[in-house]
Protein backbone atom coordinates (compact mmCIF):
# COMPACT_ATOMS: atom_id res chain seq x y z
CA UNK A 1 0.00 0.00 0.00
CA UNK A 2 1.36 3.29 -0.93
CA UNK A 3 0.01 6.01 1.34
CA UNK A 4 3.19 8.29 1.71
CA UNK A 5 1.14 11.24 0.45
CA UNK A 6 -1.00 11.02 3.20
CA UNK A 7 0.30 13.59 5.96
CA UNK A 8 -0.64 11.84 9.48
CA UNK A 9 -3.40 14.05 10.49
CA UNK A 10 -5.31 12.81 7.69
CA UNK A 11 -4.47 9.25 7.49
CA UNK A 12 -5.23 9.45 11.69
CA UNK A 13 -8.33 10.98 10.71
CA UNK A 14 -8.96 8.34 8.01
CA UNK A 15 -7.80 5.51 10.38
CA UNK A 16 -10.37 6.40 13.44
CA UNK A 17 -13.91 8.00 11.45
CA UNK A 18 -14.01 6.82 7.90
CA UNK A 19 -14.83 2.49 7.42
CA UNK A 20 -15.77 3.10 3.66
CA UNK A 21 -15.31 5.31 0.31
CA UNK A 22 -18.92 6.11 0.66
CA UNK A 23 -18.86 7.08 3.93
CA UNK A 24 -16.17 9.40 2.74
CA UNK A 25 -17.95 10.53 0.25
CA UNK A 26 -20.92 11.17 2.09
CA UNK A 27 -19.32 13.65 4.64
CA UNK A 28 -17.17 15.44 1.84
CA UNK A 29 -21.02 15.78 0.57
CA UNK A 30 -22.10 17.18 3.84
CA UNK A 31 -19.12 19.42 3.90
CA UNK A 32 -19.57 21.23 0.46
CA UNK A 33 -22.49 23.49 2.23
CA UNK A 34 -22.33 22.80 6.16
CA UNK A 35 -25.70 24.43 6.85
CA UNK A 36 -27.65 22.31 4.49
CA UNK A 37 -29.72 20.07 5.85
CA UNK A 38 -29.56 16.39 3.08
CA UNK A 39 -33.01 14.31 3.09
CA UNK A 40 -31.31 10.85 3.20
CA UNK A 41 -32.85 9.95 -0.32
CA UNK A 42 -31.13 13.12 -2.04
CA UNK A 43 -27.66 11.98 -0.48
CA UNK A 44 -28.38 8.13 -1.00
CA UNK A 45 -29.08 9.54 -5.14
CA UNK A 46 -25.98 11.92 -5.06
CA UNK A 47 -23.84 8.64 -4.10
CA UNK A 48 -25.47 5.91 -5.93
CA UNK A 49 -26.48 3.88 -2.77
CA UNK A 50 -29.54 2.83 -1.83
CA UNK A 51 -30.89 4.78 1.15
CA UNK A 52 -30.46 1.59 3.81
CA UNK A 53 -26.74 1.81 2.63
CA UNK A 54 -26.99 5.43 3.38
CA UNK A 55 -28.04 5.94 6.47
CA UNK A 56 -25.71 2.91 7.73
CA UNK A 57 -22.81 5.29 6.40
CA UNK A 58 -24.77 8.01 8.27
CA UNK A 59 -24.88 6.89 11.47
CA UNK A 60 -21.43 6.16 12.09
CA UNK A 61 -20.53 9.37 11.42
CA UNK A 62 -23.20 10.65 13.79
CA UNK A 63 -21.47 8.41 16.40
CA UNK A 64 -18.81 10.04 15.68
CA UNK A 65 -20.35 13.34 15.82
CA UNK A 66 -19.31 14.43 12.35
CA UNK A 67 -23.01 14.77 11.23
CA UNK A 68 -26.05 15.16 13.19
CA UNK A 69 -29.46 13.78 12.13
CA UNK A 70 -33.08 14.59 12.32
CA UNK A 71 -36.01 12.70 11.04
CA UNK A 72 -33.92 11.12 8.26
CA UNK A 73 -32.63 14.75 7.44
CA UNK A 74 -28.53 15.05 7.83
CA UNK A 75 -26.24 17.73 8.33
CA UNK A 76 -22.45 18.40 9.04
CA UNK A 77 -22.06 18.38 12.96
CA UNK A 78 -21.31 21.99 14.56
CA UNK A 79 -18.12 22.61 13.72
CA UNK A 80 -14.32 22.56 15.55
CA UNK A 81 -11.90 24.12 13.92
CA UNK A 82 -9.22 21.95 13.96
CA UNK A 83 -11.70 18.54 13.10
CA UNK A 84 -12.80 20.97 9.82
CA UNK A 85 -9.28 21.97 8.91
CA UNK A 86 -8.66 18.21 8.75
CA UNK A 87 -11.51 17.23 7.10
CA UNK A 88 -10.78 20.15 4.79
CA UNK A 89 -7.51 18.78 4.17
CA UNK A 90 -8.66 15.59 3.57
CA UNK A 91 -10.87 16.96 0.83
CA UNK A 92 -7.80 18.11 -1.07
CA UNK A 93 -6.29 15.35 -0.63
CA UNK A 94 -8.63 13.09 -1.54
CA UNK A 95 -9.20 15.41 -5.24
CA UNK A 96 -5.67 14.82 -6.24
CA UNK A 97 -4.75 11.45 -4.28
CA UNK A 98 -7.99 9.09 -4.80
CA UNK A 99 -5.84 5.95 -4.64
CA UNK A 100 -3.70 6.24 -1.65
CA UNK A 101 -6.75 7.31 0.30
CA UNK A 102 -8.55 4.97 -0.65
CA UNK A 103 -5.94 2.27 -0.72
CA UNK A 104 -5.75 3.17 3.02
CA UNK A 105 -9.39 3.18 3.55
CA UNK A 106 -9.61 -0.44 2.23
CA UNK A 107 -6.48 -1.69 4.03
CA UNK A 108 -8.15 -0.69 7.13
CA UNK A 109 -11.04 -2.65 6.38
CA UNK A 110 -9.13 -5.89 5.63
CA UNK A 111 -7.05 -5.27 8.76
CA UNK A 112 -10.25 -5.44 10.42
CA UNK A 113 -11.95 -8.36 8.87
CA UNK A 114 -9.18 -10.09 9.67
CA UNK A 115 -8.68 -9.85 13.08
CA UNK A 116 -12.14 -10.55 13.75
CA UNK A 117 -11.72 -13.60 11.58
CA UNK A 118 -9.01 -14.45 14.13
CA UNK A 119 -11.87 -14.82 17.11
CA UNK A 120 -14.14 -16.60 14.81
CA UNK A 121 -14.71 -20.21 16.31
CA UNK A 122 -14.49 -22.95 13.77
CA UNK A 123 -16.07 -26.15 13.55
CA UNK A 124 -13.10 -27.93 12.35
CA UNK A 125 -11.45 -27.61 15.86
Amino acid sequence: MSDGHVSDDVREFILKHIDSVGQLEALLLLRVNPEQRWPVAEIAKRLYTGETETRELLRRLCEDGLAECADDTYWLATPEAERNATIDKLAEVYSRQLIPITNLIHSKTRRIREFANAFRLRKDR
